[in-house]
């Protein structure tokens, strides 16, 4: 089968197969230089696919296959690729958004109820989805996205969350201490949005934008969520998370108001 064609190199879909052949070498044990000996190939090319610099053919998805044992899941991620190239571009309402925000260089998230799944504990996110499969489904997305090169991610969060119990007083401090590690890293920007009015703010929402300063967001609903790439949705939403972070409290203030309310209500 010939090399997929259609789309440019260094695109998202190419990243996120990338990120697959990376996350079950990982999980093999092997470093790029072992899987390069044992496919025949330089460890640069191994690079280059996992960074998403180059196309690669079947035959060399399948030999990666048998390499790492992966029971063909790398060519069930080639055969994925392949049909998403097939297209032009993102059909305005259907994004896989989760893909999108594997390969994003930036991420930007306004929260209204609960922390962001990107920021949760494994005991906050077991006392929200109840089903340990889900977690650990979670808990893996996390590893994936917050993996380096990691995207810079930008959150609000409304001061309600910070008080909102799930789970015990023990799942609400190791939660809250977490949010405060995460706040200190590279990168990582958590601001407070304290109880007041943003007009345009009326749901939670995500927006993931890509190297190429494309864009595609998830918007949260009443019964499920929504994903747009829509040239209209996003000008909206940005223009929103800008003024969300113009009323929020700057990042060390909210570092400041989430220490207060560990020790106040969740010690």
């Amino acid at each position: 089968m010939a090399e997929p064609r259609g789309k440019g190199k260094d695109s998202p879909e190419l990243r996120t197969f990338g990120a697959e052949v990376r996350r079950l070498r990982e999980a093999a044990g092997l470093n790029q230089t072992a899987l390069a000996a044992l496919v025949h190939v330089s460890r640069a090319y191994v690079s280059h696919v996992e960074r998403g610099k180059t196309r690669c053919r079947f035959d060399f998805a399948n030999r990666l296959d048998g390499a790492l044992r992966a029971n063909g899941e790398i060519i069930q991620a080639w055969n994925e690729l392949l049909e998403t190239i097939k297209s032009t571009k993102y059909a305005t309402y259907f994004v896989n958004f989760p893909k999108v925000e594997l390969t994003a260089g930036l991420i930007r998230v306004y929260e209204t109820h609960i922390v962001n799944g990107l920021f949760q504990t494994e005991a906050y996110a077991g006392a929200i989805l109840k089903n340990p499969d889900d977690t650990a489904s979670r808990m893996g997305r996390q590893k994936q996205v917050m993996c380096s090169p990691m995207p810079k991610i930008f959150v609000v969060l409304e001061e309600s969350v910070l008080l909102r119990q799930v789970g015990t007083v023990e799942v609400m401090r190791e939660q809250l201490d977490y949010l405060l590690d995460l706040s200190r890293r590279d990168g990582i920007r958590v601001q407070i949005l304290p109880p007041v009015y943003v007009e345009e703010a009326r749901a939670a929402f995500a927006i993931a934008t890509q190297s190429d300063r494309s864009e595609a967001a998830y918007i949260v609903n009443a019964t499920e969520g929504v994903t747009s790439a829509s040239a209209e949705d996003l000008a909206s939403l940005n223009e929103t998370f800008a003024s969300l972070q113009a009323e929020a409290l700057n990042v060390r203030d909210s570092r400041a108001l989430i220490r207060k309310v560990i020790e106040e209500r969740w010690t």
